[in-house]
């Protein structure tokens, strides 16, 4: 028997996966950590926290499955996206924490962008736009902030490449990661564009040259890395790529028109495609699978999860208090017992999720949250349905939006990540997106794609069409067409308030500032 393990970096926790390479899941571990988040709409974190968690999730994986070493055959490190990169030295040592996706301070940059660079040709070369959310306006900030950081600066490294350099030796970047950071890939050619990062001024050699697809071994095992993470040196260390393609992999998803929603401390919904166009406000990247054809067209709402973990944490210290005394319960279903029964639409209150500014489609650094149509007849109950409701209309706007590109959809929505876990909202997202919805019974995402890719990396499989049976699809939520109905009017105040709350929104940032 031989196994397989995948490793994902994800925002608040890194997750290890042990298999069998004929798809049975021998052993499972996780480790937390917390973004830090120094300043309104900051958000970074130091890589060796990254690394940390791989070491003790994999091995206390390793443990737990009680496989011998020596049939563990490949593992595969993915991560969460990014941002900026990790500015490294000659050394590979850090300088500067990473500024991860989330964060939203590179406001200045974007606008220098926007008035020193070819934006038609920008778009036409990365397949992605401009706005504080792409690693390289973040690249940019770091130059103009941090000089420094910057003028001591060898590499800038994605989490898993980072990762992947102290497994091996070798440093490499996949091309999910490359794409992802926006202004400085070539999607049409799979390369850095050379052009762009000398229009942004980012010298080119800042950019590993070593680009890899997500099923390559980029590597093997060092004797103490090995030893750290219970494997045996030598071990094939696979690429892998961004979490959200990852886990879109995972959910079976290889051929153009699948399309998966993956809700997690963001949430991104995408598709597989063959061609691009930044102009219908989605975000682009080679797919991590068969990449040098298939493209990852994806958008989504920057504080999914994360809006729920707001509201849990400033609102239900009660809800909290119980599920710490009642075992096995968790405190997100005893938030939703009273929503659960608050009717579709709460009551005509809105919820506006854009907690850390907003990505695709509405691209506004300083869009801030907002209910909107409060009165003294709401309770916490519709609050928290709103909050759900809210996201479910974020999910439906990038839709809307990327239909326009798409060459088709399938019928059914696959819905993956920690949202999951709550029927009321897969309820929710099949009312307001009107697509049937199904999740995987296995629950484990973006490792179990790293785990699929590195079998095909080993030759334990010939394609990943054989993989897909190795998690199962759950129909989870028909749509009802009475909530459908009062959903689609909700929906068009959701975008409307939006629009009449922007120059407000942005007097108000400006007034935080």
């Amino acid at each position: 028997m031989s196994y397989v393990i995948g490793v994902d970096i994800g925002t608040q926790s890194t997750k290890a996966l042990l298999m069998s390479t004929q798809g049975a899941i021998i052993a499972q571990a996780s480790v937390s950590y917390k973004v830090e988040q120094p300043r309104p709409l900051w958000a970074q974190q130091w890589p060796d926290v990254w690394l940390e968690a791989v070491y003790a999730s994999v091995a206390a994986a390793v443990a737990q499955g009680q496989v011998p070493a020596s049939e563990i055959k490949a593992i595969c490190v993915s991560s969460l996206y990014g941002g900026s990169g990790i500015p490294v030295d000659a050394d590979i040592k850090p300088l500067h924490p990473c500024l991860i996706w989330m964060d939203r301070r590179a406001n200045n940059e974007v606008e220098w962008v926007r008035q020193h660079v070819d934006l038609d040709l920008l778009k036409q070369i990365s397949g992605n736009g401009v706005d504080s959310y792409y690693g390289y306006t973040k690249m940019l900030w770091i130059q103009r902030n941090r000089p420094e950081v910057w003028a001591r600066t060898r590499y800038l490294l994605p989490p898993n490449s980072y990762v992947q350099y102290h497994l091996t030796g070798e440093l490499t970047v996949d091309h999910s990661s490359a794409g992802n950071i926006g202004g400085v890939y070539d999607i049409q050619a799979r390369s850095w564009s050379v052009p762009l990062l000398q229009a942004l001024g980012i010298a080119p050699d800042l950019m590993p040259q070593r680009l890899v697809e997500s099923s390559d071994i980029v590597g093997h095992l060092l004797p103490d890395a090995a030893r750290r993470l219970g494997l045996d040196p030598g071990t094939p260390v696979v690429a892998g790529g961004v979490d959200a393609a990852m886990a879109t992999l995972a959910a079976g998803v290889i051929e153009p028109g699948n399309h998966v929603a993956m809700i997690g401390t963001s949430m991104c919904w995408g598709y597989i495609n063959q061609s691009t166009d930044a102009g219908h406000g989605l975000i682009s990247m080679p797919y991590v699978h068969n990449g040098a054809r298939d493209l990852y067209i994806f958008g989504g709402a920057i504080t999914a999860g994360a809006s729920v973990s707001w509201f849990r944490d400033q609102f239900c210290a009660q809800e909290k208090q119980a599920a710490g005394l009642l075992q096995g319960v968790d405190v997100h279903e005893l938030m939703e017992l009273e929503a659960a029964k608050t009717p579709a639409g709460a009551q005509a209150l809105v919820f506006l999720p854009y907690l850390m500014g907003e990505r695709s489609p509405v691209w506004d650094a300083k869009a801030s949250g907002a209910y909107v149509g409060l009165s003294l007849f709401h309770t916490k109950a519709h609050m928290y349905r709103a909050v759900l409701e809210g996201l479910a209309f974020a999910l439906r706007h990038n839709m809307e939006c990327g239909q326009q590109g798409a060459v088709r959809l399938d019928p059914e929505l696959i819905v993956v990540g920690g949202a999951a876990a709550s029927d009321l909202w897969m309820q929710i997202i099949a009312d307001v997106t009107g697509y049937p919805v199904l999740t995987i019974e296995q629950e484990v995402e973006a490792p179990l794609g790293g785990a699929m890719l590195a079998a095909l990396a080993i030759g334990a499989i010939d394609n990943l069409a054989q993989v897909r049976d190795w998690r199962t699809l759950r129909p989870r939520a028909q749509p009802d067409a009475r909530n459908k109905a009062t959903y689609d009017l909700m929906f068009e105040q959701y975008c409307n308030i939006y629009q009449a709350l922007k120059p407000s929104m942005h007097a108000l940032a400006q007034l935080s500032q």
